[in-house]
């Protein structure tokens, strides 16, 4: 019988992995919270229609990456490449966009199908945000203060930089496109495949091209800050001016494009070169025109998502995860001999009395050596041990595992005080 495992690119969490990513997602939610924007979860699954409408069916995610069926019923759908389609159809469907303000985000797991390496991965989670209502470069300011202070509280600023673009309005970037066009089709030869293939359905992603001759071709050809209409060239400079009262450095791409076609005005990425390939650790941008697209009322909107493998990966990197997030356990309950109900009326007499006491309580039996070493794997720094005089005296000794200390034998009230302040302090 063949043996079972994963889809390759579609990694399992280990219990030993899990006390990092804990940590990433905590910190991201709190400041989230601290900004006051709400959460909003939407469904793995949906129609296939509402990506080919919002990304657009020439982009590489609709044509080559997307995981499509049809289900029971005939209908196509699709497990989610991204998070803002999704979020713009749940905000549509329930009421929540019309003369409204929103600012959201979310988090879960997204599906494209590209070649697994590290940083890339078929099933990849993201924290996204979205904030519907507003259009000036205000809020646009927001987003991007939020984003810096998320990579800043977790120690990575210093390895990031902010690239920060234009991409105009809709009629701008018609004009850019045949500009750019025009310039590329006398090199057409020279240009590497995928790029050929883009200068008739999405010429604007050429200027995203990895291809180093691709890029060189790129040196003289016209920019899309020089063809930016009044209002869009204002708004990126009063975005410019609020940045730099912030204190918030960054870069000006004029190369820099976003892959899906809903994007317009302002466009971000936070890149890294502690990654390899795989540089890029948040993107977003201002897309006004996607709601509209989609079936609402003209809406503008802005967001970004953020990799979080991608970010852990370099939180990795650069020696930015707290010591000890491994460790799950401060306290160890072991039993010996009748007392089992005993152990487990203990445990949770200690629970309800320290809410944030992180107690493991040996079940299984065995002797005393075996459950110490259980006790010492756990990374404990105390072990309570049950046995039946202890259980009949109403009382439990205290063992301290990682300080030459005596062991003590105390009243069970006497022992919530011990813990109670050697947990507060770090010493009894």
């Amino acid at each position: 019988m063949k043996k079972l495992q994963a889809i390759r690119g579609m990694n399992d969490l280990l219990p030993e992995d899990s006390p990092r990513w804990q940590y990433l997602e905590g910190t991201l939610k709190a400041i989230l919270q601290r900004y006051s924007y709400r959460e909003i979860r939407t469904p793995v699954l949906e129609f296939t229609e509402l990506f080919k409408r919002s990304i657009g069916e020439v982009t590489d995610i609709v044509e080559k990456e997307m995981y499509t069926f049809d289900d029971r019923n005939g209908d196509s759908l699709t497990l989610r490449p991204e998070g803002t389609a999704s979020c713009v159809r749940a905000c549509e469907e329930n009421g929540l966009l019309y003369n409204q303000t929103q600012r959201l985000w979310y988090l879960g797991p997204m599906f494209r199908h590209e070649r697994p390496q590290k940083g890339r991965y078929r099933q990849f989670h993201q924290i996204g945000v979205e904030v519907f209502g507003m259009t000036g470069p205000d809020i646009d300011a927001e987003v991007l203060l939020l984003s810096a202070r998320m990579l800043r509280e977790l120690g990575v600023a210093e390895y990031v930089t902010l690239q920060l673009n234009s991409l105009g309005s809709s009629e701008a970037r018609a004009e850019y496109k045949k500009a750019l066009v025009d310039y590329l089709s006398q090199y057409r030869e020279q240009l590497d495949e995928d790029s050929q293939r883009r200068l008739e359905s999405n010429p604007l992603r050429i200027l995203d091209s990895k291809n180093p001759d691709t890029q060189k071709l790129l040196d003289d050809a016209p920019r899309l800050l020089d063809h930016l209409d009044d209002d869009s060239r204002q708004h990126f400079e009063q975005l410019r001016k609020i940045l730099d009262a912030n204190g918030v450095a960054y870069e000006v791409n004029p190369r820099l494009v976003r892959g899906l076609d809903y994007y317009g005005k302002t466009a971000f990425e936070w890149v890294t070169d502690q990654l390899g390939a795989q540089g890029t650790v948040c993107a977003g941008g201002r897309y006004d025109g996607l709601v509209e697209q989609l079936g609402g009322k003209p809406t503008p909107a802005i967001g970004f998502g953020i990799g979080l493998e991608r970010l852990l990966l370099l939180l990795e990197a650069t020696n930015n995860l707290p010591e000890g997030l491994e460790k799950q356990t401060q306290v160890y309950l072991a039993a010996m001999g009748e007392v089992q109900s005993h152990a487990l009326v203990l445990a949770e007499q200690l629970r309800d009395a320290l809410p944030e006491l992180q107690l493991l309580s040996h079940c299984g039996g065995g002797s005393f050596k075996s459950q110490m070493k259980k006790a010492d794997k756990s990374q404990a720094e105390l072990a309570l041990i049950l046995g039946e005089d202890e259980a009949e005296a109403g009382k439990v000794a205290l063992k301290y595992l990682r300080e030459e200390r005596p062991q003590e034998t105390l009243a069970v009230a006497d022992v919530i005080e011990r813990l109670r302040a050697h947990f507060a302090n770090g010493k009894a």
